[in-house]
């Protein structure tokens, strides 16, 4: 039977989140996480993902004042969520870059023993040289060397969670060097769940290598599985089962009574997301050049782009993005005239936005059916835009259709992160 499994991806940076709303739930309170830990729980999700952060994002050099600050640490706050849920998985998304090998191993550790078995682990990597700051590196890889680093690094941390107490594990290469004894007994799982969030090809052969879950950024269903039948036969190719990975694409839900509601709601809420000075911000990470001066509701600034490409290791732009910038100016210029688009329509166009699904409750659990039937995904890491609001809505207004479908659980049927995703244990 084709099951769907559900996360919720709690991000807490980036436009995504509608967090400088009145009827936006405090971002930094526990109370906001514990109540969105509970309801998912109450909507038999699979996990919850905190993202983290190492140090607050820059733009053209200086902090970037249009992001949450001052959250806790992503593992402290998912130990007190352990205290206040029973089944829930949680996942915290760690760095792989900056981090040291024993402590964040014995970190997570401890936080699946403390769980009773419903820990995770978010890999991923940077290169932006604000956060290495932090760590006198700067930027420190470069960015092909980073997944090369973070697999000596996931092989360091299995290592240590498959060893007994007081065991010794050695690693000694140019990038992960390192002697160290176990500290923390297996939790009922065995280890912390592997979650791998990438889409290059380095990040695709990790995935294959090491995780038990992917979260990919393909929802249009033909990439979907196209991305599907890649990483499968990169699973084979490191002699890893098809099916061994749990594949859920990060996707945002609007929900409506009617389809007509539902395409009106979304389309208010990409505007909310895509402020005035957040698509200035996103044009000066191209211009190179303060435009602070310009109207985000005005035309395309009439002066030129600084010289050269942009620095890879200073933003946040995908790295496919990192190229060619003047020819796509020319080519925005080009968009804007054509559709007289102001700025802000501009960046809400051109911007790559998390895949939605729009339309009524039964439309979506309709198409999230037909995805999971016929091996597209395995489920959906969810990006809420409203919280509570988008968590409430989907537990009480999505799930029950998904239940009447037949592709989503009506209970729990273990305790721990890994039978929730029906993972093999531990060998």
């Amino acid at each position: 039977m084709s099951r769907l499994h559900l996360g919720v991806f709690f991000t807490g940076v980036g436009p995504n989140l509608l967090w400088t709303r009145p009827d936006f739930a405090s971002h930094t309170h526990i109370d906001t996480f514990v109540h969105v830990a509970q309801t998912l729980e109450r909507g038999l999700f699979d996990a919850f993902f905190l993202g983290e952060g190492l140090r607050v994002r820059e733009n053209r050099g200086r902090v970037h004042d249009l992001d949450v600050a001052g959250r806790p640490d992503a593992i402290t706050q998912l130990t007190a969520l352990a205290a206040a849920t029973e089944r829930i998985g949680l996942v915290a998304t760690q760095n792989t870059t900056y981090n040291f090998p024993a402590d964040l191993a014995r970190r997570l550790a401890s936080l699946d023993l403390v769980s009773g078995g419903r820990a995770g682990w978010n890999v991923v990597t940077t290169d932006n040289a604000w956060t290495g700051a932090n760590f006198r590196h700067g930027g420190w890889l470069a960015h092909e060397r980073r997944y090369e680093r973070a697999g000596e690094f996931v092989e360091t941390a299995k290592a240590l969670w498959a060893a007994r107490p007081g065991e010794v594990v050695e690693r000694h290469t140019d990038l992960v060097d390192l002697r160290a004894a176990a500290t923390v007994p297996a939790s009922p799982q065995g280890r912390p769940v592997i979650f791998q969030a990438g889409d290059s090809p380095g990040g695709r052969d990790l995935a294959a290598r090491h995780a038990d879950v992917v979260f990919s950024a393909n929802t249009d269903y033909d990439k979907a599985v196209a991305y599907a039948t890649d990483l499968r036969a990169r699973l084979v190719a490191h002699g890893r089962a098809p099916d061994a990975v749990r594949i859920l694409p990060g996707a945002s839900v609007v929900l409506g009574d009617t389809a007509a509601e539902a395409e009106e709601k979304a389309a208010w809420i990409r505007r909310e997301q895509t402020t005035g000075p957040r698509a200035i911000a996103y044009l000066e990470q191209f211009w190179g050049k303060d435009l602070s001066g310009y109207d985000p509701d005005g035309p395309l600034p009439d002066i030129e782009p600084a010289d050269g490409e942009l620095d890879p290791s200073r933003g946040t732009i995908p790295i496919e993005m990192r190229s060619g910038k003047l020819e796509r100016v020319r080519q925005w210029r080009e968009l804007a005239a054509a559709r007289n688009l102001s700025i802000r329509d501009l960046v809400i166009e051109v911007t790559p936005g998390h895949g939605a699904f729009v339309g009524t409750p039964g439309q979506v659990a309709d198409e999230w059916a037909h995805y999971v039937r016929t091996g597209a995904v395995d489920g959906f890491n969810l990006l809420p835009q409203l919280l509570p609001g988008t968590v409430e809505d989907v537990v009480d207004r999505l799930v029950p259709q998904l239940q009447e479908r037949g592709v989503y659980r009506t209970e729990y049927e273990g305790t721990t992160l890994r039978e929730h995703l029906d993972l093999p244990p531990v060998g």
